[in-house]
């Protein structure tokens, strides 16, 4: 029931969730996939959280970790820290928490303080879910506004079409075949032709390569 909450309440927020229900399927994900955070359950079955998360850090993933437990002891949440987590979060919470935590992180990995991302002209604002364009407001759909705050995160880089359907889509979400497309046509028509480049054959970027 958590995690079905958790998975509704992140995708509303903006959030592409993937949910697995132990550790095992937790480590093939992992294996298979490039996440931006985990949120582990310490209390997994088939292979504790605690031991999945040592082996990720073992192995060398820096992926962000927030755990999620009823643990609420002291030497419990020590142990979580020294294996590797980077917060921790005693169930019950509240998803808006949840959420701010998960920005917070976000903009740890990235090496970035300001809580606004910018570059040039636009401007967002993740905790409100807000777009600015020269200071001014602008109406952006939540998967227009994930797809524009891809790509306002790593300006310079190139990301593929399938990069930015990750983080469009969890497992499970049927995958429009023209979707970023679409989404690259609004952004384009309401930011300004020029901002997104278009580079062939290999992706989309906002400024220029370094």
């Amino acid at each position: 029931m958590i995690g079905a909450a958790v998975q509704e309440g992140l995708r509303r927020a903006g959030f592409a969730v993937d949910w697995v229900r132990d550790g095992r399927a937790a480590e093939l994900a992992l294996a298979a996939e490039r996440y931006g955070l985990m949120l582990l359950d310490l209390g997994l079955p088939k292979k504790s959280g605690l031991d999945l998360l040592a082996e990720t850090r073992r192995k060398g993933d820096a992926i962000p970790v927030l755990v999620l437990t009823a643990r609420d002891a002291v030497s419990d949440r020590v142990k979580g820290l020294d294996a590797g987590a980077d917060d921790y979060l005693v169930k019950p919470f509240d998803l808006d928490e949840l959420a701010a935590r998960i920005r917070a992180l976000a903009r740890r990995a990235a090496g970035r303080a300001q809580t606004v991302i910018e570059h040039g002209a636009p401007a967002l604002e993740p905790a409100r879910h807000e777009a600015r364009l020269r200071g001014a407001p602008i109406a952006l759909s939540a998967r227009e506004y994930a797809v524009l705050e891809a790509l306002l995160e790593r300006p310079g880089a190139v990301l593929s079409r399938a990069q930015l359907e990750e983080r469009l889509y969890g497992w499970g979400e049927e995958v429009e075949s023209n979707a970023v497309e679409v989404h690259i046509h609004n952004l384009r028509r309401k930011l300004g032709a020029e901002l997104i480049r278009n580079i062939r054959g290999v992706g989309y970027m906002i400024g220029d390569k370094p």
